[in-house]
C-alpha cells in the first residue's frame, strides 16, 4: 500500500516538472473546405468543443499547468478561441498557455519546416521555462489520456525518449507511424507512414501505431534538435527523422494507450480518435449522440474545458400549425431555436435555428447555422455561418449531391456556405472560421 502511494505521490510532482507542447499548426487536407479557412485543430467537435481542447483539457486535468501551442495554418481562428477560453490559467503561479506562431524566430528567416523544426525555433523559449521534462503532443485527435501516468511511465523505465502508442487495423495504419517492440517495450524499429504496415507479432490484423505524443528529457531533446538542425538532409519531422533516430540509438520506449487512457466506463475499450476525413469527423461526432457513447464527455471527475458563448438554453417550439416536432438521439446545444421538425441522431452545435417541417437524420451541424422550412438533410455535415434555403434536399441523389456538393467515399455531404454561393451566384459571402 505504502508503494502505490509513494508512487502516486511522484506522478502527481512529475507534471510540475513538464511543459507540454501542443502541435497545432497543420491544415488538415482531408478535411477539405472544413480547413479552408481553419487549422484542424480549431475544427468543431461534439455539440460545443474544438479539437484542440481534448489535449489541453489533457493537460490540465493531469496537472500540467505549463502549455505551449504551436501555430501555423490559418491561425486566427485557432487563436481566438485559445485567448477566450484559456485564458483562465494563472500567471503568478508559473501556469500558462502560451501561444508560438511561426515567427520566423531562427536567422535564416524559416517558416516551420517540420515538427521538430516547430520546436527548435522555440528552443530559446523552452530553455527559459526550465522544465524537466518536454511533453510533445498532437493537437488534432480526439481522447482522454492521464499524461502524469506518462510521465510516470517515461520516469520509472529510465527512458530518455518514451513514445504513446496504440494498436489499429493493419489496413489503416499506413497513416502513421508504424513500430516493433520487444519484451520490455523498448522500441526496436519505427517506420513512418509504411505502404505495408507491419503486423503485431501476436496479433498480425493490428499494427503498433504512435499517437503522436512523445516526452523527453529536456537536455537530450535540446541536444537531439541541435543535431537535426545542423542535417541538411533531414526533413526536420519527429516521425521521419527524430523517433527514427532515436530509435537506432535503443533510447525510445513505447507505452501502451491502456496504461493511462481515462476510460468512460469498466470495460470499455480506449477511445482515440484521428478525426482527419470528413467520414471520420462525421461517424465520431454521431457517436456521441448513442445512448452509450465510448467518450463520455459527461465526465465531471475529467472535464473537457473550452470556450462557449454565453447563450440562452435550446428552445423546442410547434410549426405553424401547432404540432410538435419529434427528437430521438440527438444533442442540441444553447442558443439553438428548433421550430417543430423531426431530427435523429444528430448534433447541433450553438445558434442553430431549424425552421419548421424539416427532418434531420444524420447531420452535425456547425455554429451559426439556419436550416430552411421544409429541407430534408441525411448524412450531412453543414459548415459554419451555412443559411440552407427553404426545401433543400441532401442525402437522397448521390449523383446531384456530388455536383452540388463535396461528397466522402462513404456517402457523407460536406455543404459550406461558399458551396452554396456558387449554386445561387451570391455576390458576397463572409468568410467562416
Amino acid at each position: 500500500m505504502r508503494f502505490v502511494e509513494d508512487k502516486m505521490l511522484v506522478a502527481s510532482q512529475l507534471p510540475k516538472r513538464t511543459v507540454a507542447l501542443v502541435l497545432a499548426g497543420g491544415r488538415g487536407t482531408r478535411l477539405h473546405q472544413l480547413t479552408d479557412n481553419r487549422a484542424k485543430p480549431a475544427v468543431y467537435f461534439g455539440g460545443k468543443f474544438r479539437i484542440i481542447d481534448f489535449a489541453l483539457s489533457n493537460c490540465i486535468n493531469s496537472g500540467i499547468r505549463r502549455v505551449g501551442v504551436i501555430t501555423q495554418y490559418r491561425p486566427h481562428s485557432l487563436i481566438r478561441h485559445l485567448q477566450r477560453g484559456w485564458s483562465f490559467l494563472r500567471g503568478e503561479q508559473n501556469e500558462f498557455v502560451d501561444l508560438m506562431p511561426a515567427g520566423q524566430q531562427m536567422e535564416e528567416g524559416l517558416w516551420y519546416r517540420g515538427t521538430a523544426d516547430a520546436v527548435a525555433q522555440n528552443k530559446g523559449i523552452l530553455r527559459s521555462y526550465e522544465p524537466e521534462y518536454i511533453l510533445v503532443l498532437a493537437g488534432d485527435h480526439i481522447y482522454k489520456m492521464d499524461y502524469s501516468m506518462l510521465l510516470l511511465d517515461h520516469v520509472e523505465s529510465k527512458s530518455l525518449c518514451t513514445v504513446a502508442c496504440i494498436e489499429v487495423p493493419r489496413e489503416d495504419a499506413s497513416g502513421f507511424g508504424v513500430m516493433d517492440v520487444d519484451e520490455n517495450r523498448k522500441i526496436t524499429r519505427f517506420l513512418e507512414k509504411p505502404a505495408d504496415p507491419p503486423g503485431m507479432p501476436d496479433n498480425p490484423d493490428k499494427s503498433l501505431a504512435s499517437m503522436g505524443i512523445y516526452v523527453f528529457n529536456a537536455d537530450y531533446l535540446y541536444r537531439l534538435l541541435d543535431e537535426d538542425c545542423g542535417d541538411n538532409t533531414s526533413s526536420h519531422d519527429f516521425g521521419k527523422d527524430i523517433i527514427p533516430k532515436i530509435v537506432g540509438q535503443g533510447n525510445a520506449m513505447a507505452h501502451y494507450f491502456s496504461m493511462s487512457c481515462v476510460p468512460s466506463a469498466q470495460f470499455v475499450p480506449p477511445y482515440w480518435r484521428d478525426v482527419g476525413t470528413i467520414d471520420s469527423f462525421w461517424s465520431a461526432n454521431l457517436d456521441l449522440t448513442s445512448n452509450m457513447p465510448q467518450l463520455n464527455i459527461y465526465d465531471e471527475d475529467w472535464p473537457i474545458w473550452t470556450y462557449q458563448e454565453q447563450e440562452p438554453p435550446a428552445k423546442f417550439v410547434p410549426d405553424p400549425h401547432g404540432m410538435d416536432g419529434v427528437i430521438s438521439n440527438t444533442m442540441v446545444s444553447g442558443g439553438c431555436i428548433v421550430c417543430g421538425s423531426k431530427m435523429s441522431n444528430s448534433i447541433l452545435f450553438s445558434k442553430v435555428r431549424v425552421q419548421a417541417f424539416c427532418n434531420l437524420d444524420q447531420v452535425v451541424v456547425l455554429p451559426n447555422c439556419e436550416i430552411g422550412q421544409g429541407s430534408k438533410l441525411k448524412k450531412v455535415v453543414i459548415d459554419r455561418g451555412c443559411r440552407i434555403p427553404e426545401g433543400t434536399i441532401i442525402g437522397e441523389d448521390p449523383e446531384l449531391d456530388a455536383q452540388r456538393f463535396y461528397r466522402s467515399p462513404n456517402g457523407v455531404v460536406l455543404v459550406t456556405q461558399e458551396m452554396f454561393a456558387k449554386l445561387y451566384n451570391f455576390e458576397h459571402i463572409p468568410k467562416v472560421e
